[in-house]
Formats: C-alpha cells, sequence, structure tokens
C-alpha cells in the first residue's frame, strides 16, 4: 500500500466536506436526527423529570442515554440509508472508476457522522444545563462528550453494512426496526432498571446497551460491569460490521461485474 500523498488528504478533505455539504442541504435528514433527541430530552428529562430534588438527576441520566440514542441514529441512518440510495443510482460505481483513494467516500460519510454526533450532544448539553440544571466537572463534561461523539464510529460501521445490506426503499424500514427496539431494550429511553427481567437479561447482548452504559459510567450512573468489557463488546461489534459490510460489497460487487 502507497503511503497517503498530499493530493490524497485533499481528495479526503474534498469528500467530506461535499458529504457534509449534501446533508446540511437534506432539512429531512438534519432536521430530526438533531430535534428528535432534543425534543425527546426535553419532555422525558425535563417536563417528565418527577420531583424537583430529583430532576437534576433525571436530566443527568437521560443526557447520556439520549445521548447515545441521537448518536446511534445520526450514524445508522446517515450512513445506511444514504449508502443504499447512492447505490441504487450508481453514485458508487461512478467513484470506484475514479482515481480516487479506495474509501475515501467511507472516510466523508464517518466524517458526517461525527459532525452530527457532536451537534447532537452540543444541544443536549446546552438544554441539559440550562433547563434540566444539570451540573458536573468541566473534565467529566468532556470524557462524556468524548465518549458519546466516538461511539458514532461502531454503528457507522453496522450502517455501512445495513446500507449494502438494504435496498433504497426498504432501508429507512429496516434501520427503524432495528434502530427503536435495540434502543428501548437497551435503556436508552427509559433506565432500564424499569424494564422486565427478561428484558434486562437480553439487553447485555445488544450494542447500544454497552455503549450507553460507558456513557453513564461517565457520570456516575452505570449498572455495573468494568468500562473495557463495554469497549471490548463495541470493538467485536465493529469489526463483524465491517466484516459483514466487506462480504456484502463484494456481493454487490459480483453482481454488478459478474
Amino acid at each position: 500500500m502507497r503511503p497517503l500523498s498530499v493530493r490524497d488528504f485533499r481528495i479526503y478533505g474534498l469528500e467530506c466536506r461535499t458529504e457534509l455539504l449534501k446533508v446540511m442541504r437534506l432539512p429531512a435528514y438534519a432536521l430530526p436526527t438533531i430535534g428528535f433527541p432534543a425534543v425527546f430530552y426535553l419532555l422525558f428529562a425535563v417536563a417528565l423529570g418527577g420531583r424537583p430534588q430529583d430532576g437534576a438527576k433525571v436530566a443527568t441520566y437521560m443526557l447520556a442515554t439520549y445521548g447515545a440514542f441521537g448518536v446511534i441514529g445520526a450514524s445508522l441512518f446517515g450512513f445506511g440509508v444514504s449508502l443504499a440510495v447512492e447505490r441504487a443510482q450508481g453514485w458508487l460505481l461512478l467513484k470506484r472508476s475514479m482515481p480516487a483513494p479506495t474509501g475515501a467516500w467511507i472516510v466523508g460519510k464517518t466524517a458526517v457522522s461525527l459532525v452530527f454526533s457532536a451537534a447532537i450532544v452540543a444541544v443536549l448539553v446546552v438544554l441539559g444545563v440550562l433547563f434540566g440544571h444539570v451540573r458536573m466537572p468541566l473534565g467529566t463534561w468532556a470524557r462524556l462528550s468524548a465518549v458519546l461523539v466516538a461511539g458514532a464510529l461502531p454503528f457507522s460501521a453496522f450502517g455501512l453494512a445495513l446500507g449494502y445490506l438494504c435496498g433504497p426503499n426498504s432501508a429507512p424500514a429496516v434501520i427503524n426496526l432495528i434502530y427503536l427496539p435495540m434502543a428501548f431494550l437497551s435503556g436508552l429511553w427509559v433506565p432500564i432498571e424499569m424494564l422486565p427481567t427478561f428484558m434486562k437479561n437480553l439487553a447485555v447482548c445488544l450494542p447500544a446497551y454497552h455503549f450507553a452504559q460507558l456513557a453513564l459510567q461517565v457520570v456516575g450512573a452505570g449498572r455495573g460491569g468494568p468500562a473495557w468489557s463495554h469497549v471490548l463488546t463495541l470493538a467485536g461489534f465493529t469489526l463483524f460490521s465491517v466484516a459483514l459490510a466487506l462480504g456484502a460489497f463484494r456481493r454487490d460487487e459480483g453482481a454488478t461485474f459478474g
């Protein structure tokens, strides 16, 4: 593999810029992606947060879980649906024929997932401070933000796999069928302690649960288990997603050129 040149880095930068401009011009993606976690947080963490003396605790807990919910959604929909549509329109075939670094478009889509994840976290932090009365040391804020934004990477890899496995019309439905039940069972909408025992046992098999637990541990509300176990689980999930995406890519390429 040849070393990256200045030209390669310029192409990566242009790919990131064009991907970001593309999604910013699609309010049907940009507004719900940032707005839904914010509205849900205001409704369930602030308006229905319980007694005033407990409100800050609830708002702090749900800042972590709704942050994870928003990041997962931005990654799955931004990667999966976008990729499925571009495959159907022939854009990926065109990009593979261009003299550009392999996977430059993946870097661009990953950058968009990270940018939107950071925007979601920033909005929730502002809402938490202003309306949820969340108070934490600056270092805790920084660690929580870093954990949440980094969580975009494993779910972007899963979105990549879904984008190759699904068609443009089925991708939104398939992603919703995976994303919404997984979010509920992982305790992203309501504390997992409120769920039945069999759901709690099922949650440990879900990547969203381990992502949420990493965020909750930062704010002192983790359910148990060392942080490294959650990190290893997410790393394994990422490798599985990449392997699934590679297999689907080879199948797609074989169907195109076979």
